[in-house]
């Protein structure tokens, strides 16, 4: 009985640490800031328009937008979306938005 317990321990601390290695890469994500200058914002509420339309892209973690810059400041996950789906959502509101710098 001993030692079907020792073996029975022993299969299962030798399983373990395999499966939890998978799982710990997996939730691992890349994120990347991007600030993009973005055309069209003449009053109060195209930032708000600008923001909404940005935060709408799946993967999109933050929008900053300064208003007086003319520019929005986006982190996302890299896995998730682009700069250039980010960019599109925002021309797609009316504001077209390129990648500054």
């Amino acid at each position: 009985m001993k030692k079907i317990l020792a073996l029975a321990l022993f299969g299962l601390t030798a399983v373990v640490p395999i499966t939890a290695i998978p799982v710990a890469a997996q939730t691992v994500a890349a994120e990347q800031t991007v600030t993009f200058a973005v055309d069209n914002m003449t009053c109060a509420l195209c930032p708000v328009t600008v923001k909404r339309a940005m935060e709408g892209v799946a993967g999109v973690r933050a929008v900053e937008i300064d208003f007086d810059a003319r520019t929005a400041t986006v982190i996302f996950d890299t896995a998730a979306t682009s700069a250039d789906a980010i960019a599109t959502a925002s021309a797609n509101a009316g504001y077209p938005a390129r990648v500054a710098g």
